[in-house]
């Protein structure tokens, strides 16, 4: 069997794995321990980011003429792939997270939802929250103002009703009113 018909089954799991793919990201994993690594590949797995090291040649043999052929130039030295399906900003976070205990983790670049970004870059895009964290605080912020005006007539009501409130408020508000509508009426008169 010749070696080209042993790497073409490889090229081919490499573009399944990104076809559909929000975001690949090349991290350079060399100095990390065996327990690091597992640590790191349970991490991504728990994410539900697949994890992968492949030779630089057949990865640029598979990214050759998609969305993420802009790797081309990092693939130099040890690399692994993380790749995210679901949560595009999934990998970034989890190795940026995990690169802060495991300085010898770099992550080089990526392209996230078809944009090549650098190292510097990648970190940025470690910095947005997840879907869900931005879900729950839109969510927060929208329930803030119903509960503080809850709150406030919950406290209206245990201060001396609610309806107390509101009849003595009206009464208040007409009396200078009709006041003001007498005293004209007087003053012509005279």
């Amino acid at each position: 069997m010749a070696k080209v018909e042993l790497k073409q089954p490889i090229v081919q799991e490499i573009s399944d794995n990104i076809k559909d793919a929000q975001s690949v990201v090349v991290v350079n994993y060399r100095g990390l321990t065996v327990a690091q690594d597992t640590e790191l590949r349970k991490a991504l797995r728990e994410a539900g980011v697949t994890y992968k090291v492949y030779k630089n040649t057949l990865v640029s043999r598979a990214v050759d003429g998609t969305d993420f052929a802009a790797l081309k130039d990092v693939l130099e030295g040890p690399n692994a792939f993380a790749i995210s399906t679901t949560d595009a900003t999934a990998p970034a976070r989890v190795l940026a997270k995990f690169a802060k205990n495991a300085p010898a983790l770099e992550i080089k670049a990526g392209i996230v939802e078809g944009t090549f970004y650098d190292e510097a870059g990648m970190k940025a895009i470690a910095a947005v929250p997840s879907r869900e964290e931005l879900l729950s605080k839109l969510l927060g912020s929208l329930q803030s103002p119903v509960t503080n005006l809850a709150r406030v007539l919950n406290q209206i009501a245990e201060k001396g009703g609610a309806a107390d409130a509101a009849v003595a408020a009206p009464a208040e508000e007409a009396a200078p009113a009709e006041e003001a509508a007498e005293a004209p009426a007087e003053t012509p008169a005279e």
